[in-house]
């Protein structure tokens, strides 16, 4: 494998850039639009049985290289990383795209199991996917409920992440705090978790129509520059008919407004996560410019949240779907947060 340096030169740009032109790899782009159809998909899913699930996940690169866990959000799948995978299984890692629950391929194992998606089930979920693939130790990199699973896994279960990549900075969720009202144009951005709080909403997840133009209007809100075309949309759309989609993204967002509960073999998790727990491993945050939920400031409303070795940067012309809109990108974050004790 080579250096962090060697990559960044490989790729043709420092540490701070955005936009690059690969040569010797597959040609990707970090540019805010993303080439449309650039990789058709993951060549081939597996599936293994995890805690309560039965897991899809994409895998690239040497089985023996260090690992590299991708988690997608909402309304996202594991396409968010078909450009980020190759590029990372070139430098010698070996990627795990997992669908998470209620997900593409993924299922429970059993009907009587809640479907239940709140924050820290859905982070057991990936302890329990790696001790299902023997994987001790993995660098961690997400976006939006990723981002959130990823900062838990590092925040809880640190001797499990070697390094962390989070879009968006520190996404634990403080149930407490989201009773509050924010600013108006801050909740403008979330009116799909309001809408999902209703019956309306829900039925209207239900409905496969409009569930597509639901969830395509919300891409086409929270990534302003990026021209994806129709048959990347429906690529993914597709994770969105898995049967216990709705029941876990209704649950997801009704959880974290308190107006859904979780399970009590979870309290002790939630209660440390209450406290706000600061996390220690090393740490690179990604900012997108043109994303609606970035907070002002830079990364400053959470840098104290990260008490390890830590860098940050902001995406020019990015928006939500930072792996997808920025591939080389995304990938030069692992990349480095993966050698930042080393600088």
């Amino acid at each position: 494998m080579i250096s962090r340096r060697g990559f960044s030169k490989a790729l043709g740009f420092g540490t701070g850039a955005v936009a690059v032109s690969l040569t010797g790899v597959r040609s990707a782009q970090a540019a805010p639009v993303a080439t449309p159809g650039g990789n058709p998909g993951f060549p081939r899913l597996k599936q293994v049985r995890a805690g309560l699930l039965d897991v899809g996940y994409a895998e690239s690169g040497p089985a023996h290289g260090p690992a590299v866990i991708c988690l997608h959000g909402w309304p996202y799948d594991i396409h968010s990383y078909v450009d980020v995978a190759p590029l990372l299984a070139d430098q010698g890692y070996r990627v795990i795209v997992p669908y998470l629950r209620g997900h593409g391929t993924t299922r429970f194992r059993s009907g009587r199991t809640f479907r239940n998606a709140q924050q820290s089930a859905i982070a057991l979920d990936v302890i329990a996917l790696m001790d299902a693939l023997k994987i001790e130790k993995a660098v961690l990199a997400g976006f939006d409920w990723g981002s959130r699973t990823a900062d838990i896994v590092a925040a809880l279960w640190p001797e499990r992440c070697k390094a962390l990549v989070s879009v968006s900075g520190y996404l634990v969720t403080n149930r407490e705090a989201n009773l509050l009202p924010l600013a108006p144009k801050a909740e403008y951005a979330w009116w799909y978790q309001y809408y999902f709080a209703t019956e309306r909403g829900r039925l209207a997840m239900q409905d496969k129509d409009k569930r597509r133009e639901l969830t395509r209007l919300v891409w086409d809100t929270v990534s302003p520059t990026w021209d994806f075309d129709d048959a990347t949309f429906e690529r993914t759309a597709a994770a969105f008919d898995n049967p216990d989609y709705v029941a876990v993204v209704i649950h997801n967002y009704r959880w974290r407004l308190s107006l859904a509960d979780g399970e009590r073999r979870y309290d002790a998790l939630e209660k440390r996560l209450a406290a706000r727990p600061v996390i220690e491993v090393p740490t690179l945050t990604l900012d997108a410019e043109r994303d609606p939920f970035t907070a002002p400031g830079d990364g400053a409303s959470y840098r104290d949240r990260f008490t390890g070795a830590y860098e940050h940067r902001t995406l020019a012309g990015v928006g939500h779907n930072v792996p997808q809109e920025a591939p080389a990108a995304f990938a030069q974050a692992v990349i480095d947060a993966d050698h930042l004790l080393s600088k």
